[in-house]
């Protein structure tokens, strides 16, 4: 028994025996933490500088827009120069950016159109920053370990969400708002200095692709001509849009429905990211991934926001946000996974930069929309759309990717395959 549980844990946690991908995750912990104390600081201060939802919504949108306005031609960014590189200059931006505006806040300087400017500046950095940490993630710990390694992010940023939110809640009722954007900026030099001191001898490093016209189009044709990429980005947009609004969902599930104000919300938010550890926790350890387990843990993923939605009291929503939390992680991380092995190498970032413009870049149209509708007919219904639109791509997804279905894709067979080409050279040669 004792061994049982202790192989269990081993291969839950099997990519952290590399050193790089520890350090990174240690690192990653901090940061997440405190992007998320710098969120609910920056909404906090919106409200306290105009008591306006509008004005909200607009800081929130010039955060993203630019994801889902430059998202592909920083994926060609990512594919071109290398990872650490330029993670270390994103992280550097971010932790400048965030000083900033805890320094105007603290010195109440702080004006809306400054907070636009800089909403907007973060979004830019954020469209670079996000496909190069998902294929560094590849860098350190390669093909046979993604599965996991991924699995295991996602599970931390599920964490930060719950951890970061309560203590900016904290520090906004002891101290003020300006700690959350000063503890956030001083949260990124962990990342800095993990950039510094780790091994790059051990990194698999991905080749970079020599400026030249048209690779931005190139890596369009290239997703067009890959059925797995293309059906994977289309249900990671269409569940970015409608469906990851948990945000305002919950917000206005805490209030309209349960009438529990912040109290409810969360609570809500604490039950999601409770089960998404959860589920991070049972899929860490799985070896094989396929597009039919996709696909039905997408199903699974809107049949649970349903339920969720027409629950008659708030512990049996909570329950319901604890299956959600677990079906939300899987969802993310299988996606990740398929788009990361089914990628070519020197197309990876192209890709993963799709993912980010699906997932999250897509938050300027859904939100606008999730929230008018849980605005104006009602929180459970809105909460209906969300779970809706998972079980519509989960269908798109049975039609479209059983096509091309790939039974069982296990990382450590995808790296030999990569690695044919490159054998068959060096035999040439």
């Amino acid at each position: 028994m004792h061994r049982t549980i202790q192989t269990i844990r081993s291969s839950t946690f099997s990519s952290l025996r590399n050193a790089n991908f520890r350090l990174y995750f240690i690192s990653q912990a901090v940061s997440i933490t405190g992007m998320w104390m710098q969120n609910i600081g920056q909404a906090w201060l919106v409200l306290e500088l105009t008591g306006s939802g509008t004005a909200l919504g607009l800081v929130t949108a010039l955060q993203y827009l630019p994801m889902l306005l430059f998202g592909p031609f920083a994926g060609v960014i990512v594919d071109r120069y290398p990872k650490r590189k330029l993670l270390f200059i994103t992280q550097t931006l971010s932790s400048i950016l965030a000083l900033i505006l805890g320094v105007l806040v603290l010195t109440s300087h702080i004006t809306l159109p400054i907070l636009y400017i800089l909403a907007l500046l973060l979004g830019f950095v954020n469209a670079v920053d996000n496909p190069i940490r998902q294929t560094f993630v590849y860098e350190m710990v390669g093909a046979s370990e993604i599965t996991n390694a991924v699995t295991l992010n996602t599970m931390e940023s599920s964490l930060g969400r719950v951890v970061g939110p309560a203590i900016s809640g904290l520090l906004i009722l002891t101290i003020g708002i300006a700690p959350c954007f000063l503890l956030n900026a001083l949260s990124y030099l962990g990342v800095i200095f993990m950039l510094l001191v780790m091994d790059t001898k051990k990194l698999n490093q991905l080749p970079t692709v020599k400026r030249s016209s048209g690779q931005l189009m190139a890596g369009f044709r290239y997703v067009a001509a890959s059925p797995i990429l293309k059906h994977t980005l289309i249900i990671v947009a269409i569940i970015g849009t409608l469906t990851y609004e948990f945000s305002i969902n919950l917000a206005l599930f805490g209030e309209y429905t349960f009438h529990e104000g912040v109290r409810g919300y969360t609570m809500l938010s604490v039950a999601f990211g409770f089960g998404a550890t959860i589920g991070g926790l049972f899929s860490a350890h799985r070896k094989r991934i396929s597009t039919n387990m996709f696909t039905t843990t997408t199903l699974l993923f809107g049949l649970a926001i349903l339920a969720t939605s027409v629950s008659p009291v708030l512990p049996i929503a909570l329950v319901g946000m604890v299956i959600v939390g677990v079906f939300s992680v899987n969802v993310i991380s299988m996606a990740t996974i398929l788009l990361q092995l089914e990628s070519k190498p020197e197309m990876r970032g192209r890709v993963m930069a799709l993912l980010a413009v699906g997932f999250l870049g897509s938050t300027p149209i859904g939100g606008p929309i999730i929230g008018w509708i849980g605005e104006h007919i009602g929180a459970r219904w809105s909460m209906g759309v969300s779970g809706a639109a998972a079980v519509i791509a989960a269908l798109y997804g049975y039609v479209m990717l059983e096509k091309n279905y790939c039974p069982s894709i296990i990382p450590t067979i995808k790296l030999a395959v990569q690695q044919l080409p490159q054998q068959k050279e060096d035999r040439l040669v």
